[in-house]
């Protein structure tokens, strides 16, 4: 079943019209006719079983059947990432949303290569809201990651948190694997860790005086392996690791309920 998005201020009603993006592609790329059945996405929480009712290139309604609440992940992860050249940010995002990844903060470090003003700061969170987007519509989750603008390091460092674990990859001595973080706190309260938060640098890593500065935050230092690894590698590493730790000891959302029209 083909999946589309539709932020929640525009669902009201069970007669729904798709963006224009959204129907473009429906209505040339996907060829969708008329009958056909399909879901809807709002990134809040809700799903949208729907029929296709009319198709225009620049507009395709569908009616809502049964709409599906989901309920979302026991905890919270919270992506700290340091905006590295190129496109590579733009594949953490997409891998980002679809490991679950609720928050997600890009970081002008020290290392960071990329220059925002205000203005391109504004036109860069669009379109990684739009990768976002385009990742939750791929894996199906009815949750839309909450991306932040572009922040430099010592704004972030005044205000970060509070996280039951923080933690962030370390090329230096002293670290340990994620799991070791997870068990500390599950020994210490009784329970798993309800939010967590990783750092992971740029190019070139943190700096010695970054990473000392996110040490004396809490942060525990994690290894990601003998290998040194690429900024988007150590991000995804991270995540799917953390997702590992924390579904083995949650019970995960059961199967979505329906909300009456």
């Amino acid at each position: 079943m083909h999946r589309f998005y539709l932020p929640p201020e525009k669902i009201t009603g069970s007669r729904l019209s798709l963006q224009e993006g959204d129907s473009h592609h429906a209505a040339d790329v996907l060829r969708l006719r008329e009958g056909e059945n399909v879901s809807v996405l709002d990134g809040a929480g809700r799903e949208f079983l729907c029929v296709v009712e009319t198709v225009h290139r620049r507009e395709v309604k569908v009616t809502v059947r049964e709409t599906l609440k989901r309920e979302p992940l026991p905890y919270s992860t919270t992506l700290i990432q340091a905006i590295p050249k190129g496109k590579t940010f733009d594949t953490i995002l997409q891998k980002a949303a679809e490991l679950g990844a609720t928050r997600i903060i890009p970081l002008l470090s020290s290392r960071v290569v990329v220059h925002l003003d205000q203005e391109s700061a504004e036109t860069k969170v669009e379109k990684w809201r739009h990768i976002a987007i385009e990742a939750i519509k791929q894996c199906g989750s009815a949750w839309l990651p909450r991306i932040e603008s572009p922040i430099r390091f010592a704004d972030l460092f005044k205000g970060v948190g509070p996280f039951d674990i923080s933690m962030v990859g370390f090329l230096g001595p002293g670290t340990a694997h994620p799991r070791r973080f997870v068990e500390e706190f599950l020994r210490e309260n009784k329970r798993p860790p309800q939010s967590i938060a990783v750092w992971v640098g740029p190019e070139g890593d943190f700096s010695p005086e970054e990473i000392t500065a996110i040490l004396s935050l809490g942060a525990k230092p994690i290894t990601m392996g003998p290998l040194v690894l690429r900024s988007d590698t150590a991000a995804i590493y991270a995540l799917a690791c953390i997702s590992y730790e924390l579904q083995a000891r949650y019970e995960l959302p059961s199967a979505p309920t329906t909300v009456l029209l």
